[in-house]
């Protein structure tokens, strides 16, 4: 009975099960899905020992039903393991769980049971068929609605419904929208695959008479994309497909189709739909009941069967966008010209929801701004042409609710016209929507301005990740321009759970990639003029690679090996001999700090694009020779690694003095070379200095734009330089990352000086209030002045290095990391450093303590030298550092 005690006093539990990088998903295509989950328990120093999992048709795990049993396996792993039982069927629940033993000899109780559902694994599984509604071929025309009436046998026992659209859908059963998704089936690389969504309709369906709706969009598939006239880019007709299948008690089968019997009008409520322009609704031309049975649609036309592939559908890969969060106004009030205003207090990406009551035919409009002129009126001049506009037409009588359904706005202020009586609060509501990922990580400190940067950071991350990673979502652009995502892709990772969005578009830009291995400037890729430039293409070597780094997803680097690989190979044809990619840079280091002098002096702050391309070259080179090395790709790693070399052997003799110096001379040119590893080891002092020499000429300002910006800091701090590093980043005027927040920004802006201190505008045709690209700082703040870094891949090995500056008080962070919560948090005051550190089970750490002497730290209330957890304890010059097993700790000394 004591053992028993002692065994039950200290719990070992598991939790966070996912598959697929997603919790209980249904749809996956995925042949051997890959599973995941997380320790907790109170033993310091807990590991996990060994571990069993049970896959079973049934959530009894009833022998019979097994399909895979591992039995006791020795090993740590908890991260991405791939399923090896019996061939997964389509349209299967199969639900998993497992047990684990720790290092001290404790076992778990089985997990609570998970589970994952496959879709549709082959084409053949489809027995629906593509239909389009009778429509005119135009540019923002009107949504149609599609329905069929069915009767149903027998008792439901389970019933699924398979959808997916040549454009935007919702999905109605008897009356009832289906799912808490918006936007579906996803933006993606269409003319290569269109995702499916996977429904539960089984509490939808009755015995007797049904009926199913269905309402298509425009979206990005039919839609003008960009600001070209492209329209219909994918096709010049939407269209649908959907599959209900269902089983009923007595197990008899049953399958509602989209076929010839299906019927359309276009004669519904909306009468524009434009992802760009908005929408125009007339609710006078609601169809009431039309989704329901019963419902006369004996004026509505027969649809047509189109020919589509079906092969090329794939089950949801992406994150659903969803409806994240609502907020009220601030404020109602008119402008000095009269116009009538809410102000939601927060740039935001979504859309209003009007109530309103009055007579039929009022109509009300709703224009979108992010910001206020400086006399206080509604701007629009940077949506260019983009109209952003809702319009709605009452049909009288009670209260009614509107809210668009295929499109979105980016704005913090509304206009309105039109409304019947006096708006109020209640009247208008600001729905927030994105792809809804998991938030992992926080961040604070004492500084007020940069907690609002980091609001600002993670708003920016929440407006422009919407199915892809967006450049801004207000203009007539909202495309996922690849340079951006690179750049950001960290910092996003620190926020959110990113590793199912960016697995989702890197199979779009792998798709997208050009026959000869060049990246185009977007992805998806709507603007069709095959340009490829430096920063921006190689978002295909440096996204898999920071996945890979950061959740520790092999698999994922596999998958996009042979993109990197073409990619890399590109730019080498395009070098040549030469090995300097002549004309490989379209944007340079994009939006840099540059107001010129005088006629005889360059633009400031200028870095020569050849320059860049080239060590851009080398980046990518480097990065798919290590990714070659974790693959087990010996020769390629080589060979790669050769290509590296001999590129930064190049740029050397072209690019760089003996002194240190570097063409340019710019502060983008030293960090790019010192991020790089592209200069020789007696001259990265020297580079340095001279960085640091220009911000100090610039009285601590930066001068770098989108490429140079992401390794600023970094490049400071890995050199010496903390101290500058934060001067930059607590610099609040022009330019800087505070700057925009002492203006009032509340996400993170397209350009530095997006509104000048005299209140007015940056250029018009460019001036993006929510841009997440110089967001990337969060990167810094999480790893350099919190502290938290990678050792290993998935942070199975974690290096706790924080770098406090006195001008702060404190600073904390936390991350949801594959194996749990890290979090690091110091405290500084009257001279003495107190750090706080969690360190997950089934990980490690190395803890450094910085200008410590190690005979004066206090750990957890003693000596660190005492303390049992931590071994290879040692005073590294200033410093002192030592491994930590799993465990929450508390250091204090004095910080000198």
């Amino acid at each position: 009975m004591l053992s028993l005690l002692t065994t039950t006093l200290h719990a070992l539990s598991i939790y966070g099960l996912q598959c697929e990088h997603k919790t209980n998903p249904i749809g996956i295509d995925a042949q051997k899905p890959r599973l995941s989950w997380k320790l907790r328990g109170d033993d310091p120093g807990l590991m996990q020992a060994a571990y069993a999992i049970q896959v079973a048709t049934d959530p009894d795990f009833k022998k019979s039903n097994l399909v895979w049993d591992t039995g006791k396996i020795t090993s740590g792993a908890s991260v991405l393991l791939p399923y090896e039982g019996k061939a997964l069927a389509s349209g299967q629940r199969y639900y998993w769980r497992v047990k684990v033993w720790s290092n001290q000899g404790k076992v778990s109780d089985w997990s609570a049971p998970a589970f994952w559902e496959m879709g549709l694994l082959r084409a053949d599984d489809w027995q629906a068929k593509w239909i389009e509604p009778v429509q005119v071929e135009e540019k923002d025309g009107p949504a149609y609605l599609l329905r069929k009436a069915f009767q149903l046998k027998g008792k439901i026992a389970r019933a699924r419904a398979y959808v997916s659209a040549r454009g935007l859908y919702e999905f109605f059963l008897n009356g009832q929208q289906v799912g808490n998704q918006v936007f579906t089936p996803g933006w993606t690389a269409y003319d290569d695959h269109i995702q499916y969504q996977v429904y539960d309709v089984t509490d939808l369906l009755v015995r007797g008479d049904n009926a199913v709706g269905l309402h298509l969009g425009d979206g990005w598939f039919r839609g003008a994309m960009g600001w070209m006239d492209n329209w219909g880019l994918y096709g010049k007709r939407v269209g649908v497909i959907a599959q209900i299948e269902i089983t009923y008690e007595n197990g008899q089968r049953d399958m509602i189709l989209t076929d010839g019997s299906w019927t359309g009008t276009s004669e519904g409520p909306i009468r524009m739909n434009s992802i760009y322009n908005g929408e125009t609704y007339d609710a006078r031309m609601e169809p009431t009941g039309w989704s329901r049975p019963g419902f006369d649609d004996q004026n509505w036309q027969p649809v047509t069967v189109a020919g589509h592939s079906k092969s090329n559908l794939i089950g949801a890969v992406s994150v659903p966008v969803q409806q994240v969060e609502e907020l009220a106004p601030d404020t109602i009030f008119r402008t000095p010209s009269g116009t009538l205003v809410a102000d939601f207090g927060q740039n935001l990406v979504g859309w209003v929801r009007l109530k309103v009551a009055g007579k039929a035919g009022t109509t009300v409009t709703i224009r979108h701004a992010e910001v206020l002129d400086k006399e206080g009126e509604f701007y629009t001049a940077n949506l260019r042409a983009a109209k952003a506009t809702l319009v709605y037409t009452l049909k009288g009588g009670a209260t009614e609710v509107y809210e668009p359904s295929f499109t979105f706005m980016g704005f913090r202020y509304i206009a309105v016209e039109g409304f019947p009586g006096e708006l109020k609060p209640e009247n208008v509501t600001a729905v927030v929507i994105h792809s809804a990922m998991e938030p992992t990580g926080t961040f604070e400190c004492s500084d007020s301005l940069i907690n609002q940067l980091q609001h600002n950071i993670v708003w920016g991350q929440k407006g422009n990740f919407l199915d892809v990673p967006t450049d801004c979502p207000q203009r007539d652009e909202r495309l996922g321009w690849t340079g951006d995502a690179q750049a950001f892709c960290r910092t996003a990772a620190f926020n959110m759970d990113v590793a199912a969005f960016f697995t989702k578009w890197l199979k779009d830009l792998h798709a997208d990639q050009l026959e000869n291995g060049g990246v185009p400037f977007v992805i998806p890729d709507v603007l069709r003029n095959n340009g490829v430039s430096a920063g921006w293409g190689d978002a295909a070597t440096i996204i898999p690679w920071d996945l890979y780094q950061v959740y520790g997803d092999t698999s994922l680097l596999s998958v996009q090996y042979p993109s990197m690989k073409a990619y890399v190979e590109y730019i080498r044809e395009q070098a040549g001999d030469a090995l300097m990619w002549k004309g490989g840079s379209v944007f340079g280091d994009w939006l840099f700090y540059k107001p010129h002098g005088n006629n005889h002096t360059a633009p400031d702050g200028y870095t020569d694009p050849d320059m860049i391309a080239t060590m851009f070259f080398a980046y990518s080179a480097h990065l798919l020779s290590q990714a070659a090395g974790v693959l087990g790709k010996t020769e390629e790693e080589m060979e790669y690694r050769a290509v590296y070399e001999a590129v930064k052997a190049i740029f050397q003799k072209a690019y760089v003095t003996p002194s240190g110096r570097i063409a340019s001379d710019s502060q983008t040119a030293y960090v790019l070379a010192l991020q790089f590893g592209l200069l020789p080891e007696p001259l990265r002092a020297k580079a340095a200095a001279h960085l640091v020499d220009d911000i100090r000429r610039r009285k601590n300002h930066l001068s770098t734009g989108f490429l140079g910006t992401p390794y600023l800091c970094h490049v400071l701090s890995d050199h010496g330089y903390t101290e500058v590093a934060y001067d930059l980043l607590l610099q609040k005027s022009y330019p800087s990352w505070l700057y925009p927040v002492t203006m009032g920004a509340t996400t993170i802006w397209e350009r530095w000086d997006g509104q000048r201190p005299d209140s007015t505008f940056q250029d018009v045709g460019m001036n993006s209030f929510n841009h997440y690209a110089y967001g990337a700082i969060g990167d810094w703040m999480y790893r350099v002045v919190a502290g938290i870094e990678l050792l290993e891949p998935g942070y199975r090995k974690i290096r706790i290095q924080p770098q406090p500056d006195a001008r702060l008080g404190y600073a904390k962070a936390s991350l949801d990391s594959p194996y749990g919560r890290i979090a690091s948090g110091w405290s500084l005051m009257a001279g003495e450093l107190v750090l706080n550190v969690a360190i997950p089970p089934n990980t490690t750490a190395v803890i450094e303590l910085p200008n410590a002497n190690l005979s004066a730290v206090e750990a957890d209330g003693g000596p660190l030298l005492s303390h049992s957890d931590f071994s290879n304890v040692q005073q590294v010059n200033e410093a002192v550092t030592f491994e930590a097993v799993p465990g929450a700790y508390e250091f204090r000394y004095r910080y000198e």
